[in-house]
């Protein structure tokens, strides 16, 4: 489990079902790690770089064979602080980024709405590439969260170009509320 606080970023590159990523903390075999919030485990670690397994359905659900920076987040341990919200590295999919705009210290930033319109509510928790972000606005086929400018530095949301996909994953409560009233 994660709290989508991400913290570090990696230059990353994937090859063969393999992805390769320096990560500026210690790691050890075993280890869980969200990377652009897809829960992986750690194969290897030379000190610099780590090393993960990629499978088929990671690689179909998310956009790790295109990244070159990735955000990064060791899993929780009981008792740790979570200052984001529940994340649990199980990527819903992929989405485009749309646009940014700036206003004061603030940028707003629109992605396409998922298939999963249900769990995309404002003032809800969404993960964007691992991020734990707030949803500010819901509009027809997007929506709209607002960041600051410590998350645009510490994080890839400030290199993303329109176009691109983001994974997402959809709020774990919204998730089984969902779920329990369905049945």
């Amino acid at each position: 489990m994660f709290s989508g606080i991400v913290e570090a970023t990696g230059k990353a590159r994937y090859s063969a079902g393999k992805l390769y990523v320096e990560v500026p903390f210690e790691v050890r075999p075993g280890d869980s790690v969200a990377v652009n919030g897809a829960c992986l485990t750690v194969v290897s670690f030379d000190g610099r770089r780590a090393t993960f397994d990629v499978g088929e359905e990671t690689l179909r659900r998310t956009n790790l064979r295109e990244a070159k920076v990735v955000n990064l987040e060791r899993a929780l341990r009981v008792g740790d602080r979570l200052d984001g919200h529940i994340v649990t590295g199980h990527v819903d999919g992929t989405i485009r980024f749309i646009a940014k705009r700036t206003s004061g210290n603030t940028t707003w930033m629109a992605f396409q709405m998922p298939p999963e319109k249900w769990g995309v509510t404002e003032k809800g928790s969404i993960a964007l590439n691992g991020i734990s972000l707030t949803v500010a606005k819901v509009e027809g086929n997007r929506f709209w969260i607002q960041v600051i400018p410590y998350t645009l530095e510490k994080t890839n949301l400030g290199l993303l170009r329109p176009g691109e996909r983001v994974n997402y994953e959809i709020d774990i409560i919204a998730r089984y509320v969902r779920r329990i009233l369905s049945t």
